[in-house]
């Protein structure tokens, strides 16, 4: 696997970001932050690219502090770059241009699934059924999705081999001159199909949460966990433990969040953990003890650097041994968070981490 690429800039070079439109969640910020720090750490001349490329207004709110200036044509020129999210509407803007330095930035790898499930690239007829059936839950019983059905899709498809070779094949990965991952999981991931055009670039967290404390003395015998992820296997785990209050991350403003994972003293994960995954270290940054499954980046200590007694399979079977974890958490807090020491002092490096990452891979030729 070969770690460190670079791209070549010269001094006319134009860097074009893609991201979805108007949509704030995990992935965009990332995005953005990336522009931000081309412009303003590196001295580059980074544009974002929205799509659906005919809103009036783009920019999410959320994003305005970023103030990332955006275009709405890209000039395919090889001394250019485009560089896209992994999901397939990223992707499938590349086929729009023949001279350009294409880069996709892998932030997950389930989401280039699923988002190509959703595409309706494959007829899954069973898929639409299931949710036409959680849209009847939601909007006519008020009730919360009946299927997961990305936990469906990634059964199905994930270590599928033959299905993922053929998709990458038809990315035209061959076509791709480098491959950035958020995750070392990304990066394990792609190198186990023959990719080797790869360099790790992950991310930061946002300042709110890095600038923020916590009073130890203040947490509570509180567990919050994110309703959408892997909920199937946290429901298990709620209903086996009627006596812990259990407070899900949903529906919350950003000062909410801090607010809720300030008072807690756990935050459990069992989703698939499709990149390096936002809350896990929101909620250490804070000073809760997180416990995770073993799925998609939790597997990667690089990624989720927690003691192994805090990741488990989500099997029914280790519902005691979880339960146990956490009352054991709550009754020695004061020793047990002093576990997450390493991990709290690894994403406060983040930022320095990432510009330092930055200029390893875009670097500056003929520009003297």
């Amino acid at each position: 696997m070969r770690i460190n690429m670079t791209l070549s800039i010269s001094r006319n070079t134009k860097i074009y970001v893609a991201s979805p439109a108007n949509v704030a969640t995990g992935g965009p910020e990332l995005l953005h932050q990336l522009v931000y720090h081309l412009r303003n750490s590196l001295n580059l001349d980074a544009y974002m690219y929205y799509f659906p490329a005919f809103l009036e207004n783009p920019v999410h709110p959320n994003y305005e502090i970023y103030n990332c200036p955006f275009v709405k044509e890209i000039e395919d020129k090889k001394t250019n770059i485009f560089i896209v999210p992994e999901v397939i509407k990223g992707i499938e803007l590349l086929r729009s241009f023949k001279k350009i330095q294409e880069v996709i930035w892998w932030l997950s790898i389930d989401n280039f699934i699923t988002s190509y499930i959703y595409s309706n690239k494959i007829r899954y007829s069973s898929i639409t059924f299931r949710r036409i059936i959680n849209k009847i839950s939601r909007d006519i019983f008020e009730k919360d999705n009946i299927f997961d059905i990305n936990e469906i899709i990634l059964k199905k498809y994930l270590y599928n081999k033959n299905f993922i070779s053929k998709f990458l094949k038809e990315v035209n990965m061959q076509n791709i001159d480098l491959n950035l991952c958020q995750s070392y999981y990304a990066m394990n991931f792609l190198g186990g199909f023959g990719i080797n055009n790869i360099v790790y670039l992950s991310d930061y967290l946002n300042k709110e949460f890095l600038l923020e404390t916590f009073d130890i003395n203040k947490k509570e015998n509180i567990v919050t966990y994110n309703p959408q992820k892997g909920y199937g296997f946290t429901k298990k785990i709620i209903s086996s433990a009627p006596n812990i209050k259990f407070v899900p991350i949903i529906n919350m403003t950003r000062q909410q969040v801090i607010e809720t994972l300030q008072q807690a003293k756990i935050y459990i994960d069992f989703g698939n953990h499709p990149g390096k995954d936002r809350v896990p270290r929101e909620a250490a940054i804070l000073g809760c003890c997180v416990i995770t499954g073993k799925r998609g980046s939790a597997a990667f200590y690089e990624d989720v650097p927690v003691p192994e007694e805090y990741k488990f399979e989500d099997k029914k079977e280790n519902i005691p041994a979880i339960i146990e974890k956490i009352e054991d958490c709550f009754e020695n807090f004061d020793e047990r968070y002093k576990d997450f020491d390493y991990y709290r002092q690894v994403i406060k490096q983040e930022p320095a981490k990432f510009i330092e990452d930055l200029k390893k891979i875009f670097v500056l030729e003929n520009f003297k």
